[in-house]
């Protein structure tokens, strides 16, 4: 390593000696002991962290980004800077609005907090590592929010402020894939224990984790509302009922102190819409006798009446409900999906490359708008926090995050095919998906300030 010091000229040899024997008896009998001295008294403290950072191989090259734009006007809460480094600078300093939504992902040496192989909670579809992805410069990348740092994420602290509480996910399958990111997470300072399971392909299950009575849920609902998924012996499309909320999951509502909602992607499909026990129409339902009306405002109408019956149901109870509404996760399909290549990016997106529009904007807009809405219509009820968990854009930057070939093991063992299942909604574990985590956990933060 060259130094950075390599063009200071030097002194010649003995004017250099003779000024060594005048400078070291002082040295030795003054300057030295003070050092010392102070080295005793003034040692730093080094963090403790109980958390294991188990090792992964490190990427071959690490691509440096420039500063991203962001469209994104909708700020997430605040966060003070966890830094002992920023206290000491500002200790007066006061709490300042962060928009999380504003930012860029750089290069981190550090790497995520576990892997595929050490976890066992991942859902296999999106256990990369595992199934042979060898690209792993994707796990390299943190988001850097332009206003403020966006801290590690502290599994000990996230339990610290559930303790004794039950956190549950409900939605769709970005619901479950964020809600493994946490298991794993945590996982790392306490071990989880599977306590309920129920349904096919365990859509329904409970973990405890005993160090802190902590219970992590996940509710399959991708409608959130009340709906009759299609299927194979029945009808071609799904019918959601926009009034009702769906009481598998809202049956247990009254014991859950927190609940984050994620859903938008199975909106896209095929469906009728019914509300106050008459159709309202339908998307892409040709051959049956409804209006085509779209997904917007049903998505619209989903969350408002979800938000609406949680407040109702627990604006009488003695505990409040903290709500996180996670935004829509764009997917990044170049092409068909079972054709090889088809979300082949192996790093994030460069400055100016890709803007937040068209669908993926308006689902996230309908989402955000309606938390806001919210926000407005609980002011009443004193034990009810809404906020949105806006991943949207972030996670449209990372167009190398998802699992693609990988969602099955090994796909290219028997040589390159034309035709391979790909997975571009997904999020690879570890990951990207990672960062949804840090952001909600700062969002505990404040809350937990008040």
């Amino acid at each position: 390593m060259v130094s950075p010091f390599k063009d200071h000229q030097s002194h010649s040899p003995s004017y250099t000696h003779s000024f060594i024997k005048k400078i070291l008896p002082y040295f030795i009998y003054v300057i030295l002991p003070i050092a010392v001295i102070r080295l005793y008294l003034y040692s730093p403290t080094l963090p403790q962290s109980s958390t294991v950072h188990h090792h992964l191989p490190q990427p071959s090259t690490v691509h440096h980004l420039p500063h991203s734009t962001t469209p994104i006007s909708i700020t997430t809460p605040s966060s003070s800077s966890s830094s002992h480094e920023e206290e000491e600078k500002k200790p007066e300093a006061k709490e300042t609005q962060c928009d999380y939504t504003d930012g860029n992902w750089v290069p981190d040496k550090m790497g995520p907090l576990y892997n595929g192989t050490t976890c066992g909670i991942i859902k296999e579809g999106q256990n990369c590592i595992t199934h042979g992805r060898s690209d792993l410069g994707y796990l390299y990348w943190k988001w850097k929010p332009k206003q403020c740092p966006l801290p590690r994420f502290e599994p000990n602290t996230f339990l610290h402020l559930l303790r004794n509480k039950h956190i549950a996910f409900v939605g769709d399958s970005m619901a479950r894939n964020q809600l493994e990111s946490l298991l794993c997470m945590l996982a790392t300072a306490s071990p989880p224990k599977l306590v309920y399971t129920d349904g096919e392909d365990n859509k329904f299950r409970r973990w405890n984790f005993a160090s802190h009575n902590v219970n992590v849920s996940v509710y399959w609902s991708p409608f959130l509302v009340k709906g009759v998924e299609k299927s194979k012996s029945g009808p071609d499309h799904n019918e959601l009922y926009l009034d009702q909320v769906d009481e598998r999951w809202a049956a247990d509502m009254g014991k859950m102190d927190m609940v984050v909602l994620s859903v938008g992607h199975w909106f896209l499909h095929p469906a009728v819409y019914f509300e106050g026990g008459s159709a309202l129409g339908c998307h892409f339902c040709p051959g049956l006798n409804h209006t085509e009306i779209g997904f917007y405002d049903v998505l619209r109408k989903a969350v408002r009446t979800t938000l609406k019956t949680i407040t109702e149901r627990r604006e009488t109870s003695e505990n409040g409900i903290n709500v996180i509404v996670t935004t829509f996760s764009p997917a990044h399909f170049e092409g068909e999906w079972d054709k090889a290549g088809a979300c082949p990016k192996t790093k994030p997106y460069n400055k100016g490359e890709k803007n937040l529009e068209g669908m993926d904007a308006e689902m996230r807009q309908v989402e955000v708008e309606e938390v806001e809405a919210a926000k407005v219509n609980g002011k009443g009820f004193s034990g009810f926090k809404v906020e949105e968990l806006d991943v949207s854009y972030l996670s449209l930057m990372r167009p190398d995050g998802h699992p693609g070939p990988y969602m099955n093991p090994f796909p290219f063992f028997n040589g390159v095919k034309e035709r391979v299942q790909n997975d571009c909604v997904h999020w690879c574990l570890p990951g990207a998906i990672d960062t949804w985590n840090e952001i909600l956990l700062e969002i505990m933060k404040k809350w937990n300030r008040g």
